[in-house]
């Protein structure tokens, strides 16, 4: 489940990643935002069954920052496009390959709500693509939470 989740959810992460570098928000802010999306997948992976380990490893923690640092990342790359100016429409018709985060987001609400699990990044990912949210709005909600520690999603004994 953690191998799965990490797959899909490490999209939607890296669109978040894409938007906040598009804005020249900096490598601090592209860290913080890894950081939190790991936690996020982490807690919707233990809602589902699976192994906080799993996303410790490659095929979550090491994905996550390929997919939302490579210059190869396709959500990376739309998530950059929109942050400056493209609508989604434009940014996913110029090129040929799929950004599976934009379809992915809507899944992983869906199942963060049955969960009963919080999922701020994906919230806000979605409010850009799909509700015109702008992109500044949506960086500063997130950017201004209050920090949390990062280990929440462990389950302790």
């Amino acid at each position: 489940m953690g191998v799965e989740l990490g797959g899909a959810l490490k999209n939607v992460m890296a669109i978040g990643t894409g938007l906040s570098d598009g804005l020249g928000l900096g490598e601090n802010a592209r860290a913080a935002l890894i950081t939190r999306g790991l936690a996020e997948m982490g807690r919707l992976a233990l809602a589902m069954g699976g192994q906080a380990a799993t996303l410790a490893g490659l095929a979550g923690l090491g994905d996550l920052v390929l997919t939302c640092t490579g210059s190869q990342s396709r959500n990376h790359r739309l998530g950059l496009a929109v942050a400056r100016g493209q609508t989604l429409a434009e940014a996913e018709a110029s090129t040929p390959m799929v950004a599976e985060g934009v379809r992915t987001v809507a899944s992983a609400r869906a199942l963060a709500a049955r969960a009963g699990v919080s999922m701020p990044i994906c919230d806000e990912v979605a409010a850009v693509l799909f509700e015109g949210k702008p992109v500044k709005d949506a960086l500063a909600s997130l950017l201004g939470r209050e920090p949390r520690p990062e280990e929440e999603y462990v389950v302790r004994a």
